[in-house]
């Protein structure tokens, strides 16, 4: 019986634990929806603790700085949100068998261009995938713009955000971890689908804006708008694919 408790108590609390690797803008977002919903959160990034001193003094006593491995392990699902440029100097084995929610997008600006990506041979997530073979992906959080993830998160009516995962089970957990930060999900297929909600598709960030004149002109001043889970799940029926070619954000 005891053993069983001990289980279960363990259980209890890895749920309630994130390791998010990577502090910029949406890395940080999820970390502040993870404070407000009483988890406990272990930040990394490149440079080091040292860095997320004033990051980690704004969240409060339940976050902690720490390095990409510590963040890694913390819970159940870590949160990576980091340039494709920094996959390869990730820690490779420390992602064997995790399931891993990436927030990322290809933006040649800032991560050079990409044969397979610009040819359309592969999405994003298949990408980065293929650079952590041993993980299982699972896309999330990459196609709502950084401000509107604290004012949409537990918006009435319930926002949601499409997924995409080869695993249904590593999907289903990414779910429940979306779900317990304040939004609903619409499971909107596999990695190759997942163009779905990339940069400049039918389902990306202008979704989930509430005056698209007002976005235009000044897209960090737009509280955003709760968008339920059906007419998500009509825009991405709806989208098309972008020409990543021509992509130059």
């Amino acid at each position: 019986m005891g053993t069983r408790t001990q289980s279960l108590e363990h259980e209890e609390n890895s749920m309630k634990r994130i390791g998010i690797i990577g502090s910029g803008s949406i890395g940080a977002a999820v970390a502040r929806l993870a404070v407000a919903a009483d988890w406990e959160v272990l930040i990394a990034n490149s440079r080091g603790p040292a860095s997320l001193s004033g990051l980690i003094e704004e969240l409060g006593p339940l976050a902690r700085a720490g390095e990409v491995q510590e963040a890694v392990e913390f819970g159940d699902i870590p949160v990576l949100a980091v340039p494709l440029a920094a996959y390869p100097k990730l820690p490779q084995a420390t992602f064997t068998g995790r399931t891993v929610l990436s927030t990322g997008n290809y933006y040649p600006h800032r991560d050079g261009r990409i044969e397979q990506l610009d040819t359309l041979a592969t999405t994003t997530a298949e990408y980065e995938q293929a650079l952590l073979p041993e993980a299982r992906i699972v896309k999330a959080f990459n196609s709502i713009l950084f401000t509107h993830i604290p004012n949409l998160a537990n918006s009435t009516p319930r926002t949601a955000l499409p997924i995409a995962g080869d695993d249904d089970a590593a999907k289903a957990g990414v779910s429940e971890l979306v779900n317990a930060l304040g939004f609903d999900t619409v499971d909107a297929g596999t990695l190759a689908e997942s163009w779905r909600f990339e940069p400049e598709s039918g389902a990306y960030t202008q979704i989930y804006v509430a005056d698209l004149d007002a976005f235009r002109a000044d897209y960090l001043s737009d509280p955003g708008a709760p968008l339920p889970a059906d007419q998500l799940r009509t825009l991405l029926e709806k989208s098309t694919r972008a020409d990543v070619a021509a992509r130059e954000f």
